[in-house]
C-alpha cells in the first residue's frame, strides 16, 4: 500500500485505478446471527477519502468503511475536503464529513508538510467534534501518522477507546533511515500515536514486528488484519483484454507492472533485468503503469539500456489497468519495501500470474511454486529466474494464477476483512479501562518522553534488513 513519502511530490491522484464510486445513500442493516461483533459507532479518521486519493490508504479506508457499514456498524468518516466534494453526505451506508481548510493555508508539499498537517489536524479536530453532536461514539480508528494530533486530541476528550492502524512507517518508506529532522519528526508521530492506542493493527505479520521492534508496542496489542480487495473490480472483459493485448504486447510475452514510481518499488530492477529476458523471450515487451516522482530516472534507464522498442510507459491507466493485467503472461512486484502489497492481490484477481520480490507482505501473500514465484528484492538476476520460470511455461502459470485468484476470494474479502476489524475494536472497548490506567501510571512514572531515536539504520538494528 502506498503512503505519503516524504521528498515526493504530493497531489490529489484523478486517475487512480479502479477508484470507489459513491452511490446512493443506505442505511445500515443490524448485522444476521453470527456476522460478528454487536454493532458499533465508528469513528473514523483519514487524510484521504474518495474523492481524493493519493495512495492505496484512501481505497482501503472506503472499502473497509463499507463493508462495516454493510454488516450494520455505523460509520463515520472525518476526513479533508475536495472541491466539488460536499462537507457532508451519506455514500454507501456511510456518513462522510469533509474538513475544509481554514481561511490561512499551508501548501501541501514537502518543505511545508508538517505545518500542513498541524493545520489540517485544526480544521480535522473541529469537523469531528461537530460530528459528535449527533450521538456518542464507541471507538475512534485513526489511519497513520497524518491524524494523529486529530486522534489524541478526541481520545482524551472523548474518552473513548483508540484504534490505529499503521499503514506503513517512516523508517521503512526509507529502508530503515530517518535522514533528515523531518524524518525523525515524523517517526516521534508515528511512535506517539501508536503507544496511545489500546490496539494497533498492521496489515501483515512483517508489519507487527516493524511496528513492535521501532515503537516498543507489545505485541499482544498489534492486530494482524491484512488488506482487503474487490475481485469483482479487477475482473475484465474478454474484449477489453484482448484491445489490452493488442495495444502493448509484440510477437513474444507481456511482462507488466503498475505502481507509483518511487525508488522502494523497485522497478529499476526489473528494468536491469529486462535486457536477458529479452535474449530468453525474442518479442518480449514491458509495460510499467503508473506515474511518480522516480519517473525520469527510470526513463533515462530505460534510454542507458537500449530498451526502447522494448519498454513502454503510459502512465496512470485507471480503468484499463485490470485488463492490462489479465493480459500479461507475467505481472512482476518487484518492491524493496512493500508492508503489504496489495496490487499483488489486485494482480492475482485480474488473473495475472504472479513474480514477486520475497519481502514484507509479499512474502505472506505469494506462495513459491504454488500461487506464484518469488525472489530477492533487489536482485535483478532472481527476478529474472522467476519471471523466465512463468513465461517457459505456460501451462504452470497459468495453474499458479488460477490457485492466486481463488486465495484472493477465500481470504481477502473486505466482509471478512470487516469483521477482524470489529473484533479488533471490540477487544479495545473491552480493555480500555485498563489500558488507560496502565498508560496514567507510566506517565507518572516516567513522563511522556518518547523512547529516543538510535543512530543508524533502524531496520538493520531491529533485524529486520
Amino acid at each position: 500500500m502506498t503512503t505519503l513519502r516524504v521528498g515526493e511530490p504530493l497531489a490529489i491522484a484523478p486517475d487512480r485505478a479502479c477508484r470507489p464510486t459513491l452511490t446512493r445513500t443506505q442505511i445500515p442493516q443490524p448485522a444476521g446471527p453470527g456476522a460478528g461483533p454487536a454493532p458499533q459507532r465508528i469513528l473514523m479518521l483519514s487524510w484521504e477519502y474518495p474523492p481524493v486519493l493519493v495512495g492505496g490508504l484512501g481505497r482501503h479506508v472506503h472499502a473497509l468503511s463499507v463493508a462495516l457499514a454493510a454488516a450494520g456498524h455505523d460509520v463515520t468518516v472525518v476526513t479533508r475536503h475536495a472541491d466539488g466534494a460536499p462537507l457532508e453526505e451519506y455514500a454507501d451506508g456511510v456518513r462522510i464529513i469533509r474538513a475544509a481548510e481554514d481561511p490561512v493555508t499551508f501548501p501541501l508539499a514537502t518543505n511545508s508538510l508538517l505545518a500542513w498537517t498541524m493545520a489540517f489536524n485544526h480544521t480535522l479536530t473541529r469537523a469531528a467534534l461537530r460530528a459528535t453532536e449527533a450521538g456518542d461514539y464507541d471507538v475512534i480508528h485513526a489511519h497513520d501518522w497524518l491524524v494523529a494530533h486529530t486522534a489524541m486530541t478526541l481520545r482524551e476528550h472523548l474518552d473513548i477507546p483508540l484504534v490505529t492502524t499503521i499503514h506503513a512507517t517512516e523508517a521503512g518508506r526509507h529502508q530503515g533511515w530517518l535522514p533528515e529532522e523531518m524524518n525523525r519528526t515524523i517517526h516521534g508521530v508515528e511512535q506517539w500515536l501508536a503507544s496511545e492506542s489500546g490496539r494497533v493493527i498492521v496489515c501483515s505479520g512483517y508489519m507487527s514486528d516493524e511496528v513492535t521492534a521501532l515503537f516498543g508496542v507489545p505485541s499482544a496489542r498489534v492486530d494482524v488484519v491484512p488488506n482487503g480487495v474487490e475481485p469483482h473490480r479487477w475482473q475484465a472483459r474478454g474484449t477489453t483484454v484482448a484491445a489490452a493485448r493488442a495495444r502493448f504486447a509484440g510477437d513474444g510475452p507481456l511482462v507488466t507492472f503498475a505502481g507509483r514510481l518511487v525508488y522502494e518499488k523497485g522497478v529499476q530492477h526489473l528494468l536491469a533485468g529486462v535486457p536477458r529476458l529479452r535474449e530468453l523471450h525474442p518479442g518480449l515487451r514491458v509495460v510499467i503503469a503508473g506515474d511518480g516522482p522516480y519517473r525520469g530516472e527510470l526513463e533515462a534507464e530505460v534510454h542507458r539500456l537500449g530498451l526502447g522498442g522494448t519498454v513502454e510507459m503510459p502512465g496512470f491507466l485507471g480503468g484499463e489497468l485490470p485488463a492490462l493485467m489479465a493480459a500479461s503472461d507475467c505481472f512482476v512486484v518487484p518492491s524493496i519495501y512493500e508492508p503489504f502489497g496489495m496490487v499483488a492481490l489486485e494482480g492475482a484477481a485480474a488473473g495475472a500470474p504472479l513474480a514477486v520480490a520475497a519481502t514484507g507482505g509479499l512474502a505472506e501473500i505469494v506462495e513459491p511454486g504454488v500461487t506464484g514465484m518469488t525472489f530477492r528484492p533487489q536482485d535483478p538476476d532472481g527476478l529474472v529466474e522467476a519471471v523466465h520460470a512463468l513465461l517457459a511455461d505456460p501451462d504452470r502459470s497459468r495453474a499458479l494464477a488460477r490457485r492466486a485468484r481463488t486465495l484472493v476470494h477465500e481470504q481477502y474479502g473486505w466482509s471478512a476483512i470487516a469483521r477482524r476489524t470489529a473484533t479488533t475494536y471490540a477487544t479495545a472497548i473491552a480493555q480500555d479501562r485498563s489500558f488507560t490506567a496502565a498508560r496514567t501510571e507510566q506517565r507518572m512514572a516516567a513522563g511522556r518522553a518518547l523512547r529516543p531515536v538510535t543512530a543508524g539504520n533502524l531496520l538493520a538494528a531491529a533485524g529486520l534488513r
